[in-house]
């Protein structure tokens, strides 16, 4: 049988837009359906907008740093209409770099949505039907809103950009990363935040001691953090919305931000009739090779909820051609893969949490926290922490977490040596770099505890 393409990808984000790249370099005749902005979640509404908004929210407290360093420093109030059409000119610039990357390598798309209809083909919105050898799903995810009284009213991350005014004050109901990233920033701007979570602390699944010292740093900050808390019923009145607390708190905020969860782009794509199983939460079911149940169709990204981070879609996209276009099988390896939170103060982790490292085998926890110099001159009570989990058996270090200013760029480093089966002693025999936060990594000599 002869068909239209050798892949169609569906889905223009981090991870389809790679595969599709790289496999028509290859030769390979490639197509790409996309129905809304080219860049996917992390360049269109995650990590570059998420990113700037962070380095905008930060000048406030530089500007106080400032002053206790000498200057005189004189600031107005924060312009969002002029730092929001930069933004979206910005967000513009990168889509049409994704679009060009795409058609200078010789890959058709199409502005439209797909779906599977078989195995093997493609029913587009506008009509058209395509024929492919293999398809690749990268549809990506969104963010989703609890069933709760009044949850319609409340926005999502995907609109924070999209806000004609900034509230003057917001409530953000979750404890995961990207709520704790947004009451960060939103705090920064100026808005009075209020962040309520269902659960004992935030950042479920990192390491405690980290993200203790996270929460801390921003109710010391300024946020209005309220933990084993959750919203019974919000209503729209005057000024807002009036929303109702577990915790039997009764107030009214401008704006409601649901940051509680997200769910694979699956509905609506004939993806199991076309025979692919989807899982509990509607992921797709794929095996090491990104393959699913039914040979001619693979996927990669949010839509399978394994790793849900933009550079694993990419490297997923990656293995993908190696495996079915360049005969050379490669299974994606998840493991030991570095990760930055961009709260404030930010939170870089590779490996194991001390938690999950204890269950697995003994270890001894190296940790030290203080007041980085920077923050301690200009008077405030900023803290950071350095920690590194080590398996007593074999001297490896098994998870390094660091809470601090630069976190992000300290842990891409750190993962490295990580990555490599770095042990404490390879640690400490690596000089310090003097004076610096990080150096603290390679001097702690004596373990904090052993379990």
């Amino acid at each position: 049988m002869t068909f239209d393409y050798d892949l169609f990808v569906i889905g223009g984000g981090s991870g389809g837009v790679r595969a599709a790249r790289v496999a028509a370099q290859g030769g390979a005749k490639v197509a790409l359906a996309e129905d809304d902005r080219y860049g996917g979640t992390c360049v269109i509404r995650g990590c570059v907008p998420k990113k700037l908004m962070v380095f905008a929210s930060e000048f406030p407290s530089a500007i106080e740093d400032a002053q206790s360093y000498g200057w005189t420093v004189h600031a107005g109030g924060f312009d969002w209409p002029a730092f929001q059409g930069k933004l979206h000119a910005e967000l513009d610039r990168l889509e049409g770099v994704y679009r060009t990357i795409l058609s200078s390598n010789g890959v058709e798309t199409y502005d439209a949505r797909a779906k599977l209809a078989d195995a093997h083909t493609i029913e587009l919105s506008t009509g058209e039907r395509k024929t492919a050898k293999h398809i690749l799903v990268a549809s990506g995810g969104q963010p989703v809103k609890p069933d709760l009284p009044g949850a319609e009213h409340a926005i999502t991350s995907n609109d924070i950009f999209h806000l004609e005014t900034l509230p003057k004050s917001i409530l953000i109901i979750g404890g995961g990363y990207i709520a704790c990233e947004f009451a960060g920033i939103l705090n920064g701007l100026g808005l009075q935040v209020t962040q309520f979570y269902r659960g004992a602390q935030i950042l479920r699944g990192f390491d405690e001691e980290a993200r203790g010292l996270v929460s801390e740093e921003m109710i010391q900050n300024g946020i209005n953090l309220h933990l084993g808390t959750n919203i019974m019923e919000m209503e729209p009145v005057d000024g807002g919305y009036r929303v109702k607390g577990t915790n039997g708190s009764d107030n009214v905020f401008e704006k409601v931000m649901f940051a509680t969860g997200r769910a694979p782009n699956t509905r609506d794509m004939g993806l199991e009739e076309a025979g692919v199983q989807l899982g509990r939460k509607g992921e797709i079911v794929v095996d090491e090779y990104s393959q699913t149940g039914v040979p001619s169709i693979y996927a990669i990204g949010d839509v399978t909820d394994r790793v849900n981070l933009t550079p694993v879609a990419i490297r997923e996209g990656m293995a993908f051609v190696e495996t079915v276009f360049n005969a050379n099988p490669t299974p994606v390896d998840h493991d030991l893969i570095p990760t930055a939170i961009f709260t404030q103060p930010e939170m870089g982790t590779v490996g194991l949490s001390e938690e999950a490292a204890r269950e697995q085998e003994p270890i001894e926890v190296y940790a030290t926290s203080f007041k980085p110099m920077q923050q301690a001159f200009a008077g405030r009570n900023d803290r950071v922490l350095m920690k590194l989990i080590v398996s007593q058996a074999t001297r490896k270090i098994l998870g390094c977490h660091i809470v601090a200013p630069g976190a992000g760029e300290m842990i891409q480093l750190a993962g490295i040596a990580v990555k490599m089966g770095a042990t404490k002693e390879d640690f400490d025999r690596t000089c310090a770099v003097h004076p610096t936060m990080s150096e603290e990594l390679v001097t702690m000599k004596t373990p904090v505890r052993t379990a």
